[in-house]
């Protein structure tokens, strides 16, 4: 598992000085940076990318309760405070847990070790979930729409919208996706992006012409980015 990244927003000089010594000796924790407010934390984290949050909860302008209905739904929270009076109303935001100051490094690395279970359990969920999944749904015309990978043809990116072309149908699913979005979603063992318009089922391909892909009268070049992935997975697969 990739180490947690985690930022600390406290108000309290000595309680962050004291979390980062604590953070820093974490192996599996990977420290970005501080902050002394909850409304400067909040503008970064619509800039990158934070997994989990050590969070006071009695701060100025902007509590940590409501810091933390703010935040993005995978964000996990280790509530940090003086007053054991908020406990119930931490849990209530769904932390991790809760750390009563003054803490020491053995129950800092109890709640630590609560985060890192949270996420192992989430990347085992994920995976499992790429690995048997052999459909995916799409919102197409305020609809859901069920496509089966297998039915799969390629999908060609729009801008902000993707064209998925099937083998059952003569007529490709608009959907607001980016190609990237919806590239994250496929498993990788079964797709490819090989321009930086298109991603290719790789059962389907049939034909292949002058680093071409021919469906009938389409052609999807394998541009230069793509193409030693894809050389080495005709390599894997050919006689």
């Amino acid at each position: 598992m990739k180490k947690i990244s985690c930022i600390i927003v406290d108000d309290e000089p000595l309680a962050i000085d004291l979390l980062e010594r604590y953070i820093c000796k974490t192996p599996f924790l990977d420290y970005k940076n501080r902050y002394s407010n909850a409304i400067e934390a909040l503008e970064i984290l619509n800039k990158q990318t934070i997994d989990l949050i050590f969070l006071d909860i009695q701060m100025p302008d902007l509590t940590g309760i409501e810091f933390s209905r703010l935040m993005g739904k995978e964000i996990r929270i280790i509530f940090t405070t003086a007053f054991n009076e908020y406990a119930i109303e931490g849990f209530k935001a769904n932390a991790i847990d809760y750390l009563l100051k003054p803490f020491n490094y053995e129950e800092f690395l109890r709640a630590a070790n609560k985060a890192k279970e949270w996420f192992e359990l989430k990347d085992s969920h994920n995976k499992l979930e790429v690995n048997n999944k052999d459909y995916i749904f799409v919102k197409s015309e305020y609809k859901q729409i069920i496509i089966y990978l297998d039915d799969v043809l390629y999908i060609e990116g729009l801008k902000d919208y993707v064209k998925i072309y099937l083998k059952s149908d003569p007529k490709p699913i608009l959907s607001i996706y980016s190609l990237k979005a919806l590239e994250a979603k496929l498993p990788e063992a079964k797709f490819m992006r090989v321009h930086r318009s298109f991603i290719v089922n790789l059962s389907s391909i049939k034909t292949i012409e002058r680093s071409r892909i021919v469906y009938g009268k389409v052609y999807i070049p394998v541009t230069d980015q793509y193409k030693e992935k894809f050389q080495e997975y005709l390599s894997k697969n050919c006689l």
